[in-house]
């Protein structure tokens, strides 16, 4: 049985994501029907329908499944990184130093980027990542409980939050209705033209993090141990902050701070496919954040339409449960030993 869980898991997943994408393109204020769907992608489809789907669902569903991937995939490196199930990039406040950064970009810094924008965002969430990242890590030295780290993470993201309402003040009102829009996190505005540059930077990522495989799971049995396999221990640790903070600053770049997927989706990976291996669980992550983003996007436009729900708390709804349990399961181990 257990020869044939990995795969076959991997199958339901595969299987659930294709149903999950095809629903999503079919459901909406205008809804079409299956059989709609192709005979628009063998370009017979009606013209107001063709529209709709290509131009508006088909990037936002897309981009859902890929930006889900990116955060699955962040959420998984960051806790390897810190040996912790908790660790995650809206836990730790990394997410909240990203829309720091990215505020600024917006209210004072686009004007002159204009040509830009992508690029200009993409190095201000890539920049507020790596500070809020460095700051935990300064704390990580002299802090031995994660329980505390995870406060300090916590503190930190709101400060980087006041920060932000603070900036907003000297904003003109085109850019605190986009500051708005972008805040609350959404594949809404998602289009080819901005998915195309992420998905060159979140699929090499990935396959990258792919080819880390071994040396993950080396680090995660000690570092004596992955320097007894040849590991460069501290090259090691800035190669997987730096992948993991450069996806989720993607992320955050186009469709804002988006909660507790980093955490909650590499947790329910292990538990299906019973195993902590790197090699099972790096692309389970990634398609586990896929299916995760692609259903809570879905809930989030369809409960109360037409209007939208802000996604963050669709998914903090299904995360945060999640990280109660982890913490739950600490504390009880704790008094156990």
């Amino acid at each position: 049985m257990k020869k044939i869980r990995i795969p076959l898991m991997f199958l339901l997943l595969t299987l659930a994501l294709l149903f999950l994408l095809t629903l999503s393109l079919g459901i909406g204020s205008v809804p079409i029907a299956p059989n709609e769907i192709r005979q628009i992608l063998t370009g017979s489809g009606d013209a107001r329908l063709t529209r709709i789907l290509l131009d508006i669902r088909f990037p936002r569903v897309l981009g859902a499944a890929l930006l889900g991937g990116a955060l699955g995939l962040s959420g998984f490196l960051l806790q390897a990184f810190f040996r912790n199930p908790i660790a995650g990039p809206y836990v730790l406040g990394i997410s909240s130093g990203a829309r720091l950064l990215v505020c600024i970009a917006m209210i004072f810094l686009l004007r002159f980027f204009a040509a830009a924008p992508f690029i200009c965002l993409m190095a201000a969430a890539f920049a507020g990542s790596l500070l809020v990242t460095g700051l935990v890590l300064l704390f990580a030295r002299r802090v031995p409980s994660m329980s505390t780290l995870l406060v300090v993470g916590i503190m930190t993201g709101s400060i980087c939050t006041s920060l932000t309402d603070f900036l907003i003040t000297f904003a003109n009102e085109a850019d605190v209705v986009n500051l708005h829009s972008w805040s609350m996190g959404s594949f809404s505005a998602l289009t080819f033209a901005n998915l195309v540059p992420a998905a060159l930077i979140i699929l090499p990522a990935a396959f990258f993090a792919l080819l880390l495989s071994k040396p993950v799971g080396a680090y995660l049995l000690g570092e004596n141990y992955a320097r007894s396999m040849g590991v460069n221990v501290r090259s090691f640790r800035l190669l997987l902050i730096t992948l993991s903070s450069l996806l989720s600053a993607t992320v955050t770049a186009i469709a804002g701070p988006i909660s507790f997927v980093g955490v909650a989706v590499p947790h329910i990976a292990r538990l299906l496919f019973g195993t902590t291996r790197p090699l099972v669980i790096i692309p389970a992550s990634f398609l586990m954040g896929s299916g995760f983003c692609l259903l809570c996007d879905l809930i989030a436009r369809t409960v109360l339409a037409p209007s939208e729900l802000m996604l963050s708390s669709v998914t903090a709804v299904f995360g945060a449960p999640v990280v109660i349990a982890l913490m739950l399961r600490k504390s009880r181990r704790r008094e156990n030993a």
